[in-house]
């Protein structure tokens, strides 16, 4: 096989006419010659941290809809499905993935569950890590959460770290708004990247001390206009990634759309590029062309520099995608799942008044982050409820995993004006997480999930609409344009009941995630991320 056009050549950071000439997958030799100016030959991009399951798709659905947009290759942390189904859930995400050509790399779960603040579906212990890093396919420790566990050197966590370093893992990090020696201890443990940075400051310390940052553009935690002036200051430091992306964003970009918002930024494409492919593929070791004389033949065609629109995406040599649209057919997959809690009554989210001044939740656009607020309460026949005019709602966490009273507390800046939304795509634990105004809506939300097994729910009092996800709770085997559908008409009908936050059921998902702070909820009660303890729904 044969490729013509104009040449991106990275090391040399020049561009040439040429011809690449490939055999068995790899690049056979590149020839200098003719007078192309089109197509634009690039290498593909590589997603430097994601969770495939956030995209509600399985691995092979996420690379039918990821690949059109250049993308030939991910750093994949299967923590979502790790915490619902343990080292079986591993295994199903690397068996999909194998059946697919993106190049799919998992690291191995360091936080099973996250915290021992929350009920978790599985657990993950040294051994299993020690496990996983036996496989050639297990490429590097993921995101090691628990950043108090290393500050304290909890012996398990310390253990995790330690394997790592044996089979010569790279060690990948989690630690939002640490810095000072904090971070500096926690950089020494030999963890060297960072992608929950949410402020420049915070980024250039990691920065100065050592630590790779990755700018995140997810559906949800949207990181890029903060942090994107790193790139050309540190451009062999700096890689992109969505971490979390759901499938009505992924049917109109991927990594594509960071190239264009970077370039519009007055970015220099060379450093773009090289965060978007060089640097990932370099610090985790992937084999992932850059188009070199003996990669493997992974590369993009592109239209112009203006409009950055993709042609068509190779993979070892064979094109994957073209003008837009994925070369691989849909193909199903097996359903596993565990969801084993009883149906819930309304009396199970009543909240007798105690007090009126209550710690408030405020999620926050755009961010994982949450700030806390103190609020008086609206009580009425002697229950604390809702308070549509002043935004201060109901939040609940149910056990998903057995039969257990609900979580309850308050939250702002959800916006309903009537009704609820829940979900059981709840970070990291995936209990249920439900936000409404009225507790039938609210039962209605968390019933209809559990009678599908899972999935996202909108109610509006006995009405009540669902996206199943029958796999692990998380994700779904239909097509992926499909769950996009759906998903696009689910989050029309939460917006329909007031919600003003661009993507309502991705910031739901992380109000159960401790691991950021501030103010979070498990389906064991409230808890602070700064003290990392519980706390009271009443403030005294």
């Amino acid at each position: 096989m044969k490729q013509s056009g104009l040449i991106f050549d990275l090391d040399k950071k020049e561009t040439y006419s040429g011809t690449i000439h490939i055999k068995e997958g790899r690049i056979e030799k590149i020839v200098r010659e003719g007078d192309y100016t089109s197509p634009l030959i690039m290498p593909g991009f590589v997603d430097a941290h994601i969770h495939i399951e956030s995209s509600m798709l399985t691995p092979r659905e996420f690379a039918r809809m990821a690949m059109p947009h250049g993308t030939v290759s991910t750093v994949s942390d299967p923590h979502e499905i790790a915490n619902v189904l343990g080292l079986e859930g591993v295994q199903y995400m690397i068996d999909n993935a194998a059946d697919c050509p993106l190049k799919v790399y998992f690291g191995a779960p360091s936080c099973v569950p996250a915290t021992t603040f929350e009920t978790a579906g599985a657990t993950l212990t040294a051994a299993d890590i020690e496990s996983l890093f036996q496989r050639e396919d297990i490429v590097y420790l993921s995101e090691m959460m628990n950043y108090p566990g290393v500050l304290f050197e909890d012996p398990v966590v310390m253990e995790k770290i330690a394997l790592a370093k044996k089979y010569n893992k790279r060690i990948d990090g989690h630690a939002p708004g640490l810095t000072g020696d904090d971070a500096l201890k926690y950089i020494a443990a030999g963890i060297s990247t960072d992608h929950e940075c949410f402020t420049y400051d915070e980024a250039i310390f990691k920065l100065k001390a050592g630590m790779k940052i990755i700018i995140r553009e997810g559906s949800a935690a949207k990181n890029f206009d903060a942090l994107i002036p790193l790139l050309d200051e540190h451009p062999d430091m700096i890689m992109f990634c969505s971490d979390d992306k759901h499938p009505n964003d992924l049917m109109v970009s991927h990594m594509d759309g960071l190239v264009r918002r970077a370039q519009k930024q007055g970015c220099d494409l060379w450093n773009i590029l090289r965060a978007m492919s060089l640097n990932p593929v370099e610090h985790y070791g992937l084999d992932v062309g850059l188009l070199r004389v003996g990669d493997s033949a992974d590369f993009i065609l592109v239209d112009d520099l203006k409009n950055f629109k993709v042609q068509a995406t190779f993979i070892d040599g064979k094109k994957v995608a073209e003008s837009g649209e994925s070369r691989i057919p849909y193909q199903s997959a097996a359903l596993l799942n565990k969801f084993d809690t009883s149906f819930k009554k309304v009396d199970d989210f009543t909240m007798p008044y105690k007090t009126t001044s209550i710690r408030v939740i405020e999620a926050l656009e755009g961010q994982l982050i949450t700030n806390e607020v103190v609020e008086d309460c609206l009580v009425k026949d002697g229950f604390m409820v809702s308070d549509t005019e002043r935004d201060i709602l109901k939040i609940s966490v149910v056990n998903r995993y057995s039969d257990a009273h609900p979580a309850l507390a308050f939250i702002r800046n959800f916006g309903l004006k009537r009704g609820a939304i829940a979900s059981s795509v709840a970070h990291d634990s995936h209990n249920i997480v439900v936000v409404g105004v009225d507790d039938e809506s609210i039962v209605q939300a968390v019933n209809g999930l559990i009678h599908s097994g899972g999935g996202l729910s909108v109610a509006d009092g006995p009405q009540v609409e669902v996206l199943p996800l029958g796999l692990a709770g998380i994700m779904s085997v239909d097509p992926g344009e499909k769950v996009a559908e759906q998903y696009i008409a689910l989050d029309a009908k939460a917006k329909e009941l007031g919600t003003p936050l661009a993507a309502p059921f991705m910031t739901l998902s992380f109000m159960a995630l401790l691991v950021i702070p501030k103010l979070k909820l498990s389906d064991l009660g409230l808890f602070d991320g700064g003290s990392f303890s519980f706390t009271e729904t009443y403030h005294s």
